[in-house]
């Protein structure tokens, strides 16, 4: 596996993008055409990618920052079979490396189901244990989708 950064993404990224996408968020965030990802991208500013691919460039996992009202934002996706494995972590240490905050929504419930029927689990442990706090005053709601704001910055103390 190997992490590869870019600013631009191939047609062939965006659609492994939006596979992963629609198999490890909910089902209520679906993804259904390249256009509307297209959309997504192109509403966010001062975006770059980290991807994680195998030796055949398959894709499993994406990360990417951006600028949102004047703060730096992030999302990430990693392929439920190599999640408890260190790569959400990795993906972590390489943003935090190249900014100084990040700011991200997070699923605070286990209740949302996936396409496959197998129910999101949320990472909100995962944040924790990867140094960030909770905002659980800062939420979001959208698309039967609850959220909280997770933070991350490197001023705080080590």
């Amino acid at each position: 596996m190997k992490f590869i950064e870019t600013d631009t993404l191939t047609e062939a990224q965006k659609l492994g993008i939006i596979a992963l996408w629609n198999t490890e968020y909910p089902k209520a965030l679906f993804l259904p055409s390249l256009v509307k990802f297209d959309q997504y991208l192109d509403s966010l500013t001062d975006r770059h990618h980290i991807l994680l691919l195998d030796e055949n460039e398959k894709l499993y996992g994406w990360f990417i920052y951006f600028i949102r009202e004047e703060e730096r934002w992030f999302a990430m996706i990693l392929d439920s079979s190599l999640q408890g494995q260190g790569w959400g972590s990795k993906f972590l240490k390489l943003a935090k490396k190249r900014n100084t905050e990040l700011n991200g929504w997070v699923i605070d419930n286990d209740k949302q189901p996936k396409q496959n029927g197998e129910y999101y689990r949320s990472p909100i442990n995962f944040y924790l244990k990867n140094g960030f706090a909770i905002q659980a005053e800062v939420q979001l709601k959208k698309k039967n989708i609850q959220g909280i704001k997770v933070v991350w910055s490197s001023d705080w103390p080590k």
